[in-house]
């Protein structure tokens, strides 16, 4: 799984930084091309002659040592890396990366990258306790930052308890399940539906919802980092797609409903994250409505429930609704899932701040035909659609194994 990648291997200023030598090892073995940033701290701990032998490359420390001319060495290495790992991670380090601070060769490379990013925390047990450090991985969670947990056990300062590096192997493994996870769905069809749908009045104005897509998107971009064939039905959105998701762009629930049922039978898995209007207008003017009184009555008809149809055609697909609730979630969510013969339910309390429509957060709950199974903190949307698509995966390994 590591043949023919790139990784930066980002290490800090703590004792642990030791096996740092023996993970560069093992990831040159395994047939990555490994590159090494080190804090000025690091350097006390370990010295860049071990790493550069290891790594048969230089080492970076200092931010204005450009090693070469042609390029922008922090900006090189961020745009190169397939993955960061940051083994140790010291206390520092991680407040620097909650907060954005770029005061070294590293920290300023972690700014820059787009590579997904696997820390491996070391440090004292009461400072990995500590609410600061608890609270700084927290949020870098939820920006989608990845962990190898500490061990327990003694640690340099004399203490026992949790904040012990993790064992190279287990670093490596954690490297290696990534980029598994890339090709993990290879072959599978993934349907997404996203946005809020469009219901026109007259050409100028339409009936609509407060959703942004950002969610559906997620989903989709999640399923194509795992190899998926993936298609979004697409409505009213903010923002672009990633690069290699197929669009379908719609407007009224009809349309996407059309769409939907044209591909449904060829799909194993669908996603349904739109936000569908539930009514629309019966009659559409072809042109601008005037102002003739102080009132205007308009009269609206039920739209084709998308999620009922397909769970009463479903064969074999494995289909996720959503449920933005303001009240009764849990209530509503199983009702939602028996009534549309659903696999899953991704509820959320949509009157709760960082879980609403247009932001970049959401805080979620997962129902399916047993109850609640899973309930979410705030996290970024591209980290609910990482664990959600992990779930996913996992029931429908669970569904073939009972046969």
């Amino acid at each position: 799984m590591l043949l023919g990648k790139t990784i930066v291997l980002g290490i800090s200023g703590g004792i642990a930084a030791y096996k740092a030598a023996t993970l560069c090892s093992r990831l040159v073995q395994g047939g990555a091309n490994v590159f090494v940033i080190m804090t000025e701290s690091a350097t006390k701990f370990i010295t860049p002659l071990t790493l550069q032998t290891l790594s048969r490359n230089p080492v970076y420390i200092d931010t204005f040592d450009e090693l070469n001319p042609a390029v922008v060495s922090h900006i090189d290495l961020a745009d190169r890396a397939d993955l960061v790992i940051i083994a140790p991670a010291t206390a520092n380090l991680l407040a620097k990366m909650a907060n954005g601070l770029a005061d070294d060769m590293l920290s300023t490379t972690l700014l820059a990258t787009t590579a997904p990013i696997l820390v491996a925390p070391a440090m004292n047990v009461h400072m990995y306790a500590h609410p600061a450090v608890v609270r700084n991985m927290e949020l870098l969670s939820e920006r989608g930052v990845r962990y190898v947990e500490p061990g327990t056990g003694q640690l340099a300062c004399g203490y026992v308890g949790k904040g012990r590096l993790a064992e190279p192997e287990d670093i490596v493994r954690a490297a290696e399940q990534w980029f598994a996870q890339g090709s993990s769905w290879k072959g599978k069809k993934v349907l997404v539906t996203a946005g809020g749908t469009i219901e026109r009045l007259d050409p100028v104005r339409f009936l609509t919802n407060d959703s942004s897509g950002k969610m559906g998107f997620a989903i989709a971009e999640a399923a194509v980092n795992r190899g998926a064939d993936v298609t979004v039905i697409a409505a009213r959105i903010q923002g672009e797609p990633a690069a290699g998701i197929h669009v379908v762009r719609v407007e009224s629930a009809e349309q996407m409903l059309e769409e939907v049922l044209s591909r449904f039978d060829d799909m194993d898995i669908v996603i349904k994250a739109a936000a569908v209007a539930d009514y629309r207008p019966i009659a559409r003017a072809d042109s601008k409505l005037k102002k003739k009184s102080d009132r205007l009555v308009i009269e609206l008809e039920r739209t084709t429930d998308i999620l009922q149809t397909i769970g009463q055609r479903k064969k074999g697909q494995f289909i996720v609704g959503f449920a933005a609730e303001t009240e009764q979630v849990e209530h509503y969510a199983m009702d939602k899932l028996i009534r549309k013969n659903c696999d899953l339910i991704v509820a959320n309390d949509v009157s709760v701040e960082g879980a609403g429509f247009n932001g970049d957060t959401n805080i979620v709950h997962l129902f399916g035909q047993e109850g609640r199974i899973a309930s979410w903190p705030m996290l970024q949307k591209s980290e609910v659609a990482h664990r959600l698509l992990t779930l996913i995966a996992e029931r429908i390994t669970d569904k073939g194994d009972r046969g």
